[in-house]
């Protein structure tokens, strides 16, 4: 069949400017304000948390791009954030140029991001692993901002960003079980260990953190309870992703007050 070049592309919908999965934003946002919680909320964290809510917006529209091999109607979102990160960005990494230390990291995060959507393989566990990295440690990011003892707020800074990283990917696990992998025998063990794991560490910390047991008790709950039920019933993603959005402002409403107990746990 022959394609006319020539012809005017189909206009973007507002999906392919915006991701459309509350779950997104939620994994995204939430350590960052975590971090701005324990660190204290000023005007420079403000700024780092914006930008890194644009830095969200260039890799989910490059994302696009490159998984439908350059096609020109998915440029225009990538260009638009790029110029606001720019104009965002580069006056923010003058003034705070210690925020540099973690480019080496975040570059990493962002190659494997893209090798993901260039092999159309963006949803694999190895794609969503450097998601929930990226997202976990910005929790640290925004704590130890602008810091230059940056190892002397190691142990807290690691504390908020292992909990996110913990109960994220325990959330990827969950949710493939539910949708993309609703009868795959593997990933509901894989899930289901994840949790029980994730439990016994929350158990296992010392201190007033009780919270935190009980959080990891209904993750392990509904990672074993939702996908048995969804194998006779269906269950819409909506509800799926708004279970998920409770569970994750829970984690973020109190990971402030159990990363110091995780903290000293670690220095043991």
């Amino acid at each position: 069949m022959n394609v006319n070049r020539n012809e005017p592309s189909r206009p973007l919908s507002a999906k392919s400017w915006f991701p459309d999965q509350p779950g997104a934003w939620a994994m995204a946002l939430l350590p960052a304000l975590s971090g701005m919680v324990v660190g204290g909320v000023d005007g420079g964290r403000l700024w780092l948390t914006g930008a890194w809510l644009l830095c969200y917006c260039v890799q989910f529209t490059a994302a696009r791009w490159l998984r439908s091999r350059f096609q020109r109607r998915y440029l225009p979102p990538v260009l638009t954030y790029a110029a606001l990160l720019a104009v965002a960005g580069v006056p923010l990494l003058a003034m705070h140029p210690l925020i540099l230390v973690w480019a080496p990291l975040y570059a990493v995060c962002a190659g494997v991001s893209f090798l993901g959507a260039w092999l159309r393989r963006e949803r694999s566990l190895w794609a969503n692993a450097a998601a929930v990295i990226a997202t976990s440690m910005m929790a640290y990011v925004v704590y130890a901002f602008d810091d230059p003892d940056l190892l002397g707020r190691t142990g807290m800074g690691l504390a908020l960003a292992g909990t996110f990283a913990m109960t994220q990917f325990g959330s990827v696990l969950y949710v493939k079980t539910m949708i993309r992998e609703r009868r795959n025998n593997r990933y509901l063990a894989a899930s289901w260990i994840w949790h029980a794991a994730l439990l016994a560490l929350a158990c296992a910390v010392p201190g007033g953190t009780m919270p935190l047991p009980i959080i990891a008790t209904a993750l392990l709950l509904r990672a074993v309870a939702m996908p048995l039920l969804g194998r006779r019933i269906r269950i819409k993603p909506i509800a799926v992703g708004m279970l998920e959005m409770v569970l994750s402002v829970a984690v973020c409403a109190y990971a402030p007050f159990c990363a110091p107990w995780i903290s000293m746990a670690l220095t043991f």
